[in-house]
């Protein structure tokens, strides 16, 4: 019972590149259905380039044309992840999902005012709270069974 991504679901990581956005990639991989989702980064100065046999994209438009995917994960460093998000917004995704913390005020405000505007001229509503459930294991047996090992120091 996923609630917004499931093992269907196909992922950019932008920001794939960086310490942050390779150790949250390789962990979401190692997690139930992950090593299938995640399909693509996103980093137009290594474009071309594969982390972890994923494929690097100059752009989340390119990437989401060329792999179909539908959701873009940011870890992008504060000063460039209000791009980053209005990036994947304008690539037209499903679900955009940014973990960065310290982005300016100004930047997110503006961010926000321009997806309330392209939400409001009929583009699709956007998701702006942290902290929200968006993946779960198939089953609670499987989510538990995780959650043991993971304790235990098993992947």
């Amino acid at each position: 019972m996923s609630i917004l991504i499931n093992k269907n679901t196909r992922v950019i990581t932008q920001g794939i590149t960086g310490k942050t956005g390779q150790f949250h990639t390789l962990g979401c991989q190692a997690y139930a259905n992950g090593k299938n989702c995640f399909v693509a980064g996103v980093n137009p100065k290594k474009a071309g380039e594969k982390f972890s046999d994923i494929p690097i994209y100059a752009s989340v438009k390119e990437a989401a044309g060329q792999t179909g995917a539908t959701v873009s994960v940011i870890y992008v460093p504060p000063a460039g992840a209000a791009d980053a998000i209005w990036e994947a917004v304008e690539a037209d995704l499903d679900l955009v999902v940014c973990i960065t913390e310290g982005i300016p005020v100004r930047d997110m405000l503006m961010v926000r005012n321009k997806m309330k505007a392209k939400e409001a001229a009929g583009g699709k509503k956007m998701l702006a709270e942290s902290g929200l459930p968006i993946i779960s294991a198939d089953t609670m047996e499987d989510a538990a069974k995780r959650v043991v090992a993971a304790a235990n120091g098993v992947n």
